[in-house]
This record gives structure tokens, sequence and C-alpha cells, in this order.
């Protein structure tokens, strides 16, 4: 199954593509989408569009999965990011694909094994699972590969239990 994972945003938008099969990942591509703060929201929001598009077209992932937003302190900050975000679930629903959708937490758990796990901690995990030779940075995109990789292994997981 081939998985794109995004960490949403709209100065950067990580992603990360991998392939899986049974327990085995293998990376396809990862990077972030960046934006100028110098461009409207809705300039930004339509590059952003734009961009998925041509990554889904790129790649042809089975699903998007979307790391739900968790904000507890700047209200504009999350408005932007869940425009973002919107614009990223319509790219994936707009070519077809099934879109998922995990928290911060579940992913740490996913990844790490422990819902409060440190942003390094799961970059390292992320280094091991995906036998990377460093860590993916910056953080967007070792967010968007963890979030692809919680996917793989909660799919899994239901097909055992079904």
């Amino acid at each position: 199954m081939r998985i794109l994972g995004i960490d949403p945003g709209t100065a950067i938008v990580g992603y990360g593509l991998i392939d899986t099969k049974g327990s085995q990942y293998k990376v396809v591509d990862y990077g972030c989408i960046r934006t100028s703060a110098e461009d409207s929201i809705p300039e930004r929001l339509l590059q952003i569009f734009r961009r998925m598009q041509q990554l889904i077209d790129e790649y042809q992932p089975e699903c998007l999965v979307v790391e739900e937003l968790f904000f507890n302190k700047n209200a504009n900050t999350a408005m932007a990011v869940g425009q973002a975000r919107g614009v990223i679930v319509l790219s994936g629903i707009d070519k077809g694909l099934p879109v998922f959708e995990y928290t911060p937490l579940q992913v740490k758990q996913a990844i790490v094994g422990y819902g409060r796990a440190e942003k390094r901690q799961v970059q390292e995990m992320v280094k091991l699972l995906l036998n990377l030779e460093k860590r993916p940075s910056p953080d967007d995109v070792a967010d968007a590969l963890a979030i692809a990789i919680c996917h793989a292994h909660s799919h899994k997981l239901k097909r055992l239990l079904s």
C-alpha cells in the first residue's frame, strides 16, 4: 500500500510517502511544501492545493493521512492551519483518495509507544523504522512520515482483527 502522510501548515506542509508490504516500510519520497509569508493566505492555500494535486498525480498514493489539529495557544494560527488542512483534505478527496486522520497522541503512541514522547524521540524512531541515514528534517517532514507509519500500523491491525 502506498500512503501519503501530511503534517499540515501554512508556511510549511510536511509530506512523506511510504510503501508498505506486511511489516516492511519503504520510503518513496518526503519533503515539504513551503509558502511565503509575503503571499496572502488565499494565495498560499492555492499553492498548497496545487502542489498536493501534483504529489498525488505523480506518486499515486492509495490513501491520504493527515494529522488532526491540536492547538491551545494562538487562535489565528489555528485558523490558518485549519484552512490549510481543509485544502489538503480537499485535494485528496478531489483525487478520489480515502482520507484518514490521527491525533498527535495517536501518532506518538504508534511510533514511540508513548503518547507524550518528545519530537526528537519521534524523529529517531522514524529514522530507525524507515532505515534512513539521518533523522528527517524539518520536524514537519518527520511528522508526516510518522503519520504515514501510524496509519500503516493501524491499517495492519484492523486487517488482523477482521
